[in-house]
């Protein structure tokens, strides 16, 4: 197969040509033609398949064939996306597709100055990559009028519900024209990402380009037992004995994050970091520099767990477990990207038992452990696995706290995405409320 098959246009074989592009990845093969024969889609498609381009190009060949030409502050395609990091790393692949296209595409989201953006937008753009709070920002602001959207993609979009974006789903969908394509894009197909398509999606082509919660194939995966206060010697006893070139390391917490590039530096390894308390231009210039080898660690929390793209990544360290188990999968998937090999290495400590359960359960199988010498921890981590894991609970449903009597102590909100109405309006009713932890907007 290629992609010339596929039905795109000269103008974006081109662009594919010069970035390298050879043979469409199984997403792509799916998706392209669908997309192209104006359908709107459900995929399910883990990190690294391949999925912006297989919604991109279409997207891009669909505008380029189709008027009207684009107005001032109305956009004809909006992609929306969970996060600053994702935001920026769509939009320059949009750029890089359509470079030979009579296009243009910008990116809007939160943590920078909004008037930049409001300027960029009064002189016209075709594609707008946001972040779902700064979108209905200018929106309200009059600076982005919804009237001329035609296509709506839904990029990454159980991680938006994960952080408690499905208000401002709601609002927009009611804002959009109701005729329009409209392409949703998920790692996974929760009952929260199936009642949204439901709503949103006109009898769609359904594609599902890897199977359910899977790891990378070429990641090999492995967890070192230790202590959770030596972790940190542990980490810097493995970044020198193992000689990493670059690695990106995940943490719980931005006191973590900042307190691991603290040692790194006090003793000359050159290091970042990437949480939500930085501000949007240092999260890129953290980012920018790790790409171009002028830092060797990159420290992470994990509103970088997706949206990174980082080539040649050869290590990914978990230096805490995330509360969330599907996390793992976006955490990892950042090496062993477009058929790399790569490595993932957790450091879990006896508190962490739960999580490391959790995880082993939604991958099928039991990571394999490997003690370090001089690191064997007096606190054992218990064995886990399939006959030991507990029950994983997917992202957004909480469970309800039992009292005296056994009745429910009251409900907790809904984080799932709430209820929308057919045609894409949210219902009446009761809303989820927000989780506070959405940061990256």
């Amino acid at each position: 197969m290629t992609f010339a098959r596929l039905g795109l246009s000269d103008p974006l074989l081109r662009a594919l040509a010069a970035l390298g592009y050879k043979v469409p990845t199984p997403v792509q093969v799916q998706a392209i033609p669908a997309v192209l024969g104006g359908r709107d889609l459900l995929a399910a498609a883990q990190t690294g398949t391949g999925k912006t381009a297989g919604f991109a190009l279409p997207l891009l060949q669909r505008l380029a064939e189709e008027g009207p030409p684009v107005a001032a502050n109305s956009p004809r395609a909006l992609v929306l996306v969970p996060t600053r990091e994702l935001a920026g790393q769509v939009c320059a692949s949009i750029r890089a597709y359509g470079q030979h296209l009579p296009l243009r595409s910008c990116a809007v989201y939160g943590g920078v100055a909004i008037d930049p953006q409001r300027v960029q937008l009064r002189k016209g753009m075709d594609v707008v990559v946001a972040t779902p709070g700064r979108l209905l920002d200018l929106h309200r602001r009059n600076a982005l009028k919804f009237g001329q959207v035609r296509m709506l993609v839904l990029d990454e979009a159980d991680r938006m519900l994960d952080l408690g974006f499905s208000r401002e789903l709601d609002a927009v969908f009611a804002a959009l024209p109701l005729r329009r394509q409209t392409l949703l894009f998920s790692a996974t197909f929760a009952d929260a990402i199936r009642a949204m398509a439901g709503a949103i999606l006109n009898d769609p082509v359904s594609v599902e380009a890897s199977p359910r919660n899977t790891a990378p194939r070429r990641v090999r995966q492995w967890a070192i037992p230790v202590d959770k206060r030596r972790k940190l010697d542990l980490f810097c006893h493995l970044l020198k004995r193992r000689g990493w070139g670059r690695v990106l390391v995940f943490v719980r917490t931005r006191k973590g994050a900042e307190q691991l590039v603290a040692t790194l530096l006090g003793q000359g390894v050159g290091a970042d970091s990437i949480h939500g308390d930085r501000p949007q231009p240092a999260r890129q210039r953290a980012l920018e520099r790790f790409k171009a080898g002028e830092v060797r660690v990159l420290v992470a929390t994990d509103v970088a767990a997706r949206g990174l793209d980082i080539d040649e990544l050869p290590v990914v360290v978990n230096f805490d477990l995330p509360i969330v188990a599907h996390d793992y999968l976006h955490r990892i998937g950042r090496t062993g990207r477009a058929g790399a090999a790569g490595e993932a290495i957790s450091l879990v400590c006896a508190d962490e038992v739960a999580q490391l359960a959790a995880i082993e359960a939604l991958l099928r199988k039991t990571l394999r452990r490997s003690e370090e010498a001089g690191f064997a921890p007096d606190h054992r981590v218990p064995m886990t696995g399939p006959a030991t894991a507990l029950p994983v609970r997917r992202p957004g449903k909480p469970v309800k706290p039992k009292v005296a009597g056994g009745g429910p102590a009251g409900k907790r909100p809904d984080a799932k995405g709430g209820h929308i109405a057919p045609g894409g309006r949210p219902a009446a009713g009761k809303q989820p409320a927000r989780r506070s932890s959405r940061r990256s907007s």
